[in-house]
């Protein structure tokens, strides 16, 4: 065989060989379109051979991450102050705060990696409605005369919870509002639950009686009632009367009532002052006390007055602490996801 054909042969042969192998070359790839939220270029591999493949290297570096690359996850405070505490350690310039201000069970939520801030409109810099778009994915970028504002999003996985914990005797109240009761499980309810009653100062009696339209009455009253309802417990109703004052007075068949044999007088309502939420201010609500006469038998029950107007007070002042004790803006409502 002549010279000048074996070496083109070994030359085929060199070549053959060199496309088999398994080579990998490092190189980068540029993010050419400057798009948004992704690094100016990545790093990949070039695996060389009869099949060329690009290998993803961020999984061999992911196997020796000793921390995570973003902050996930979702805190729960169990007191309103570490709720402002865990906030303060962990927020940015453009954290936000929601807050869901229903109130049978409100709560708080701080995004701290919540998206970008807008400048304000005296932070905006001077650009010509004509200018083109900037190149830099930093840049703000402002179109027309009311103006349109890029910022960049963010992720909304690192956050802070606080559901108010509702305290049991504001639980216990709640359950039992509108409920009727027998005679005997009302007098015992308001024996049991006396500590949770409060009386009325002289501006609330005033404007609690004008705004109700009865009478409202003292823990000590109440008390007196409900011994008066224990002892005339199985007897019926013989009269029932109700006064100017709005209270009503109401006579039973056997022992009218009590040691003096009058009829019981019975308020319209009463000052309920309990603390909503564990560990929180106590609030002061209205309860209208309420009955009906069936067949000669009372059933009794109360209704809380719009509890719900005291309770939102209680949050929008709460709400207005962590505000200022944050710095953060505070929205009721919920983030997009």
């Amino acid at each position: 065989m002549p010279v000048e054909a074996t070496q083109a042969e070994a030359i085929k042969e060199l070549v053959a060989l060199a496309s088999q192998a398994r080579g990998l070359e490092i190189t980068t790839i540029a993010n050419v379109a400057e798009v948004d939220g992704l690094p100016v270029q990545i790093p990949v591999g070039i695996r060389h051979g009869t099949t060329p493949e690009v290998v993803d290297l961020s999984r061999l570096f992911e196997a020796w991450r000793d921390r995570p690359a973003t902050k996930r996850g979702t805190a729960t405070a169990l007191t309103l102050k570490s709720f402002v505490d865990l906030t303060n350690r962990h927020k940015t310039p453009h954290s936000a705060i929601f807050a869901d201000t229903d109130w049978r069970k409100p709560s708080l939520l701080a995004v701290i990696d919540y998206h970008e801030k807008a400048p304000e409109l005296g932070e905006l810099p001077a650009i010509s409605t004509d200018a083109p778009m900037p190149d830099s994915p930093d840049a703000v970028y402002v179109a027309g005369v009311a103006g349109s504002i890029m910022t960049r999003p963010d992720n909304l996985k690192h956050r802070i919870a606080y559901a108010y914990p509702l305290s049991d005797t504001w639980k216990a109240w709640i359950a039992q509002n509108g409920e009727m009761m027998t005679q005997g499980d009302f007098a015992a309810w308001i024996e049991d639950h006396i500590a949770d009653l409060s009386s009325p100062e002289d501006a609330e009696k005033i404007w609690l009686e004008r705004d109700l339209q009865t009478t409202v009455a003292t823990p000590s009253a109440l008390i007196q009632i409900s011994r008066g309802l224990q002892i005339n417990v199985e007897a019926k109703v013989k009269n029932v009367v109700t006064l100017q004052t709005g209270a009503a007075q109401i006579a039973f068949e056997e022992n009218h009532l009590g040691g003096d044999g009058k009829p019981l007088t019975i308020p319209g309502a009463f000052l309920l002052q309990v603390a909503p939420f564990f560990g929180g201010d106590v609030v002061r609500v209205p309860v209208r006390l309420r009955y009906r006469v069936m067949g000669g038998v009372t059933k009794w029950f109360f209704s809380m007055h719009r509890p719900d107007l005291y309770i939102t007070q209680r949050l929008k002042d709460d709400i207005f602490y962590v505000a200022r004790d944050t710095a953060l803006p505070v929205y009721e409502g919920t983030p997009e996801a």
